[in-house]
């Protein structure tokens, strides 16, 4: 059963979903599609910059930097959207772009910003790839995700929650026509379900929410082990990556300095607390205010990723 405490990777804010009396049903054709573009950052490499906002009403969910990927004979969608509108606007998109059957959905992790937008693709038919823990996680969090989310944008936007077909354990790799995309399933890290793949074919690395930009991370897996996860990304040698929150590409020994410092920063700070007989709380109003000024959404994410880690760290 889904813990208790699991709303932070869907942070929904009711306030918004019930101002103004909104039709729900109705939000589609308010904007949303048209406040949204994809861009060529790549030959072939389509992305969609998420908004820097948690899921609300007005957005749909489109927090997440979700793209697909074109090789010469098929199209990889590399995350699908954070509902089922987002995910059908994304499928919209990618018919203006080609024709070739979208034979591929990667399911990158357990969250709903990234994930449930899969089921505007089940017409297609494709396979939907996923870490080897990712069903365990749907089965745990999916059903719970799903209410939460309809809550806010209605039941009609939300869709359903879509299993992989195919799970990693540790590599794989698949070939789009003339574009090779090789995989590596993640130790806990982010998530339990962390799932990365690189595009050959732009020498792009893709490593979800692995890598947070700008956007405070959210810790829902392990933070000793996400560090060590950096460390094996680092190890590939990509120098650019699509992070799943943040600009489009960036550096990625940059970038994942910043995560770094700050994962280092909530560590050491925890191990502390624990040290000197401090309580959650006391951690809670102290624990990685340094880093307070550097990522947005900060104040409703740093509490919890504190929370966290003194569950972790206190049985080390």
């Amino acid at each position: 059963m889904p813990r208790e405490d699991q709303t932070l990777p869907l942070r929904l804010s009711r306030r918004q979903a019930l101002a103004g009396g909104l039709c729900l049903c109705c939000l589609p054709s308010l904007g949303f599609a048209a406040s949204l573009e994809v861009t060529e950052i790549a030959p072939g490499v389509f992305m969609r910059h998420g908004r820097d906002e948690d899921a609300s009403a007005t957005n749909l969910d489109a927090i997440a930097n979700i793209g697909f990927i074109v090789g010469n004979d098929s199209v990889m969608v590399t995350d699908s959207g954070g509902s089922l509108a987002d995910g059908r606007w994304l499928r919209k998109v990618i018919r203006q772009k080609t024709q070739k059957p979208i034979k591929y959905v990667v399911l990158s992790h357990v969250h709903p910003d990234h994930a449930f937008g899969a089921g505007a693709f089940l017409e297609d038919k494709p396979t939907f790839i996923g870490h080897a823990q990712l069903p365990e996680a749907l089965s745990d969090r999916g059903a719970y995700y799903r209410k939460g989310l309809a809550d806010i944008i209605g039941e009609s936007n939300v869709g359903p929650v879509v299993m992989p077909t195919h799970t990693i354990a540790k590599n794989d790799k698949i070939d789009l026509g003339n574009r090779l995309i090789t995989f590596h399933a993640h130790g806990p890290a982010h998530t339990t379900s962390d799932l990365s793949m690189v595009d050959h074919g732009s020498g792009l690395l893709l490593p979800a929410d692995l890598l947070f930009v700008h956007r405070c991370p959210a810790l829902d897996g392990s933070l000793t082990g996400w560090l060590k996860e950096i460390d094996v990304l680092k190890a590939m040698k990509i120098p650019k990556a699509v992070p799943g929150h943040g600009p489009m590409t960036v550096s990625f020994d940059a970038a994942s300095a910043d995560l770094v410092r700050y994962l280092t920063v909530l560590r050491d700070g925890v191990r502390a607390e624990i040290k000197n007989n401090g309580s959650i709380q006391h951690a809670i109003n102290t624990v990685g205010q340094s880093e307070k000024q550097n990522w947005k959404l900060f104040e409703d994410y740093n509490a919890r990723n504190v929370t966290e880690a003194y569950k972790e760290l206190e049985w080390e």
